[in-house]
């Protein structure tokens, strides 16, 4: 999939809430385009590199296994590309929040397998990447409200890829130090 050319840039404070940028701070290229394919990239093939097994690995007993953090990235991808098209599509209807603890415990994930979730989070980055790619200059700054908060369409695609890199850096770090990142 390639990225088109236009740069969205970086999007401003007054786009987003406080509790989001700390996503947003962890994406530094400006061309989120090229950062949502790599990290695409990235991630389907080190989620490759698990087995079965490591699914239901929890490093704490009180903390979700990592069917239940991907199973929770993909909900979430698919909640703020959700809120990004109704935005963008100049839809001023207020949006609601989620409860992400909720969706983890009615998300039966732990009945699924790894390969499966990790294909889930294959086709949801792909419909991600359509999506952003498929719109008009004007509609990355589009502004709208979800969870009682303004957010803009950029804020929203670099909060996907802010969410993503968090969670994926917990399972590297906490859950699979051993696994290294292959690109």
């Amino acid at each position: 999939m390639d990225t088109k050319y236009f740069v969205v840039g970086r999007p401003e404070a007054s786009e987003h809430s406080p509790y989001f940028g700390r996503y947003i701070s962890l994406i530094s290229d400006p061309d989120i385009l090229s950062t949502l394919q790599k990290q695409w990239r990235e991630t389907t093939a080190w989620l490759r590199g698990l087995s079965e097994k490591d699914g239901d690995f929890r490093y704490a007993p009180d903390k979700w296994s990592a069917k239940e953090m991907l199973g929770h990235v993909n909900d979430t991808e698919r909640i703020f590309a959700y809120r990004a098209l109704r935005i963008a599509r100049a839809d001023t209807t207020p949006l609601a929040g989620f409860e992400q603890d909720d969706y983890v415990r009615a998300g039966g994930f732990e009945k699924r397998t790894l390969a499966d979730l990790g294909e889930e989070f294959d086709a949801i980055r792909k419909t991600t990447m359509f999506l952003f790619r498929g719109l008009e200059d004007d509609a990355w700054t589009r502004q709208g409200t979800a969870s009682d908060n303004l957010l803009s369409v950029r804020a929203l695609a670099y909060m996907i890829a802010g969410h993503e890199l968090h969670h994926r850096r917990i399972l590297l770090e906490k859950y699979f130090p051993s696994h290294r990142l292959s690109a």
